[in-house]
């Protein structure tokens, strides 16, 4: 293996963004994490930014640099169009927009657009985590990727075949934050535990009900008033409510697959997921979120020729 880098690969989200230097063989030599996402990169500029990662890390002055996620939005470096879907995962990847102006080779990875009209939809990052995802070359398979907005992606025979998103993580900081439930998560609410078992009985009673769940998620306020529901549970129930209604969703729209889902995500947030899809009955493969996103990445540089094939 070669210590030398061949291109540097970027996750740019709005908050936050993580810099690798990797070598031709696609092996992370070094990294770099920060808190200057799209919002700050908006103030400080992107170019700033980026060169003062790669300074840090030692990067020479000619490596290109392979980017996804939020630095190719509207609000970005450089809008990447969307790819409108149906398409060819390696397709997507090959139309990286080069930004202009650079000393150096830097591209952007599009994101994705589904164009129906009873379901328009979009997403921007999660494309380069399934391309690094592992999936078969043929077959249909069902992707997870849970976050604050999750994703679950169709793919069929190597082509995003469709997707959709499901506001999880963020309805559940709304209604803990802004909701009558406030009073009964508390200020702080706090991390759930995947072996709570309120967050499985609740995640079977989202299952049961086929995904209906607003007309439960008053019942977490009732019963701390009437079953002295502690808040730490009352945040296991909400989280698992939100998290099995989103599967049961999902499953309507997507139906089974022969492949076990692959579930695309790292942590505490990788463990709910993967229980709630237990308690569904639902085969899957977990496949570390950060691995993915690189080995997207390193795959995006090679389908715009930044660096060779894989040996």
């Amino acid at each position: 293996m070669s210590a030398v880098p061949a291109v540097a690969a970027v996750d740019w989200g709005t908050t936050r963004m993580r810099v690798w230097l990797i070598d031709r063989t696609g092996k992370v030599l070094s990294e770099r994490r920060g808190d200057d996402g799209l919002i700050t990169a908006q103030q400080k500029g992107f170019s700033t930014i980026l060169e003062g990662h790669l300074a840090a890390l030692g990067a020479p002055e000619t490596l290109p640099v392979i980017i996804c996620g939020m630095a190719g939005s509207r609000q970005g470096w450089l809008e990447a169009p969307y790819v409108t879907v149906p398409s060819p995962i390696g397709a997507i990847l090959a139309g990286a927009a080069r930004v202009p102006g650079q000393s150096r080779d830097i591209r952007i990875v599009p994101g994705l657009a589904q164009r129906l009209a009873d379901a328009p939809d979009v997403m921007r990052g999660e494309e380069t985590q399934l391309a690094g995802a592992g999936l078969p070359a043929k077959g249909r398979h069902l992707v997870c990727m849970p976050g604050t907005h999750s994703k679950w992606v169709a793919v069929e025979d190597g082509a995003v075949a469709g997707f959709g998103t499901w506001p999880t993580g963020e309805l559940f900081s709304v209604m803990a934050a802004h909701s009558i439930l406030r009073h009964s998560l508390g200020e702080h609410p706090a991390a759930v535990a995947a072996d709570n078992p309120f967050f499985r009985q609740w995640c079977e009673r989202a299952l049961g009900e086929g995904g209906d769940v607003t007309s439960k998620l008053f019942a977490i306020r009732a019963a701390g008033l009437l079953q002295d529901l502690q808040s730490n549970d009352a945040a296991a129930c909400l989280s698992g409510l939100l998290i099995g209604g989103e599967i049961a969703s999902a499953q309507r729209r997507y139906g089974a697959s022969a492949a076990p889902v692959a579930l695309v995500a790292s942590g505490a947030l990788a463990a709910l997921y993967a229980a709630a899809l237990g308690v569904a009955g639902l085969a899957f493969r977990t496949v570390d979120a950060d691995e993915a996103v690189r080995a997207g990445l390193v795959e995006a540089a090679r389908e715009n020729g930044m660096i060779g094939a894989a040996a």
